[in-house]
């Protein structure tokens, strides 16, 4: 008789596991059988394998959402990403100019050459072949020129950094009337502002050059992207803690300052350039009357707001 329809999974399974009554037809069953179950095996530690692993991605997620910070620049504590900082890690970076030790080497030398050949590939040439590279070592760089005024730049503010730390300020204030007096941010600023621009004045005759070819729409990004570098550099030496919106407007208003006073720079036949100096020094106090000016309007509105506010509230008015 057939079996009814109404079997439980149970009965199938008893049914299933019967033996047949041949010894070939039990044999074959049994093999069957033993491939069905090492295949159920199998498939059961693969299962419990993509369960851990999915269980330990969820908790590495969950660990490094809770432990993720976000540091400011302009101060040493950490805090949550919840509350973000000004100046937000998250901003697109600007472009990279990183090079291997073979170009570091060719254009470490081809700055000795820039006085008397200026920006050009003659003295990456004659750089590559003081370090013992051949000429044709120039394919190295893609940028060619814009390379060697790129790496002048960044040299420039890595010998900057060397002055601080071996005490520029400290000089600079006892050669001053005050060397009990600390020195103010603006002071400092000041400092290093002209202590860059004195950096050019032996290739000050090569830079209208570097300027034009800065101003190719190909190159302007990465001339500005060094521009903001040394802006901010010199802010951070100068020890800026701003992590309002000034924090930007200081480093506009100072890389404006210093692109300014380099043309002025390069048009100053005066002694030891101090036409230069005095253009920063004027532009300097401008930019601060400015900023006090700015403040006092912001804080003459906010009487005034302020004062319509109460006089709305005495005529009975709710606001």
């Amino acid at each position: 008789m057939a079996q009814p329809l109404s079997l439980t999974c149970r009965q199938k399974a008893t049914s299933m596991t019967r033996l047949p009554s041949s010894s070939a037809a039990r044999a074959f069953f049994l093999s069957e059988y033993g491939k069905l179950q090492q295949h159920r095996r199998k498939s059961l530690v693969f299962g419990q394998r993509i369960i851990t692993r999915s269980l330990s991605l969820q908790s590495s997620r969950r660990a490094s959402s809770t432990n993720n910070t976000l540091r400011c620049p302009s101060t040493a504590t950490q805090i949550p990403s919840t509350a973000r900082c000004y100046h937000s890690h998250f901003h697109p970076p600007l472009p990279t100019h990183e090079y291997t030790n073979s170009q570091t080497a060719i254009l470490s030398a081809a700055l000795e050459h820039i006085p008397e050949h200026g920006f050009t590939k003659e003295a990456l040439t004659l750089g590559a072949r003081d370090v013992g590279f051949l000429d044709v070592s120039l394919q190295l760089f893609e940028r060619q020129e814009m390379d060697l005024i790129l790496f002048w730049l960044a040299s420039r503010r890595g010998l900057l950094r060397a002055k601080v730390e071996n005490g520029l300020f400290e000089k600079m204030k006892n050669e001053g009337d005050n060397a009990s007096r600390e020195l103010s941010v603006d002071e400092k600023v000041r400092i290093l502002l002209l202590e860059r621009l004195r950096m050019n004045e032996k290739i000050i005759h090569r830079w209208q050059d570097a300027l034009a070819l800065m101003s190719f729409p190909s190159n302007i990004p990465l001339a500005l992207s060094e521009l903001h570098s040394l802006s901010s550099d010199i802010l951070y030496l100068a020890g800026d803690t701003s992590i309002d919106a000034s924090w930007y407007t200081k480093r506009l208003s100072l890389s404006t300052i210093y692109a300014s006073a380099e043309v002025v720079m390069t048009q100053d036949p005066s002694p030891k350039f101090s036409a230069t100096e005095a253009f920063v020094n004027r532009r300097i106090q401008d930019n601060k009357a400015i900023g006090e000016k700015l403040a006092d309007v912001k804080s003459y509105l906010g009487f005034l707001a302020s004062t319509a506010v109460g006089l709305g509230r005495s005529w009975g008015l709710k606001i």
